[in-house]
């Protein structure tokens, strides 16, 4: 009997034109070569953890560094790989579409999660859960601050968030949330434009949060 595959594979998410996209790569070896999926790869020996085994591949594949990054389940089994048995322990990522962008160029192709194409292994049904898992989160944790950049109005904070749980919020009530979940900073003398009226403040997730968060995800 042959030796267990062991990878990580990452769902990597961002918000382009107000769809929630993933990116997927070119795989260029067997099997499935040619096919786009997932950013993934083997967890090497000399890897901690296998969230730094994920973040080292973001960096081979991408280019960039993540801000956020999360565990997500493993998915294991004889099937899901024509090698043989294989698990791997899939992970999402968030980022802003900004990022992406240019360090990305001809590495990543962004697919809209509402038209994903059939991937190969069992990558449809990973980047099912991971954005099951998003929109679950959405509703009491900071990560959409994590696809809308490094600053953001509070505008345009809330479309982020009516756009992964999938309802209108009303203005008064979304500000009160975040001034109770007490995670964002207004960045002094910093303001966006918005449109016709007034520029509106700028804001960015505090950093205490950001390292507190990374540490979680982390196990320490």
């Amino acid at each position: 009997m042959g030796e267990v595959i062991c990878t990580v594979d990452v769902v990597l998410l961002t918000i382009e034109q107000e769809q929630l996209m993933v990116a997927l790569s070119e795989r260029e070896h067997v099997p499935f070569a040619g096919r786009l999926a997932l950013p993934g790869g083997y967890v090497h020996a000399q890897d901690a953890s296998v969230f730094d085994a994920a973040m080292r591949v973001m960096r081979a594949k991408t280019g960039f560094t993540p801000p956020y990054l999360e565990q997500l389940a493993t998915f294991s089994g004889p099937q899901r790989d024509p090698r043989g048995w294989s698990l791997s322990v899939a992970h999402y990522a968030l980022v802003p579409f900004e990022m992406i962008g240019p360090a990305a160029a001809g590495r990543l192709s962004l697919v809209p999660v509402a038209a994903l194409p059939e991937l190969p292994f069992d990558h449809g049904q990973i980047v099912s859960e991971a954005v099951a898992r998003l929109r679950s989160k959405s509703h009491y944790s900071s990560l959409p601050c994590f696809l809308a950049g490094d600053v953001f109005t509070l505008p345009q904070l809330q479309r982020m968030y009516e756009l992964l749980m999938g309802e209108a919020l009303n203005k008064v009530s979304f500000r009160r949330k975040m001034g109770e979940m007490d995670m964002l900073e207004a960045v002094e003398g910093a303001f966006g434009a918005a449109g016709a009226h007034r520029p509106a403040q700028l804001y960015r997730l505090k950093e205490a949060y950001r390292a507190r968060v990374m540490t979680l995800e982390r196990g320490l």
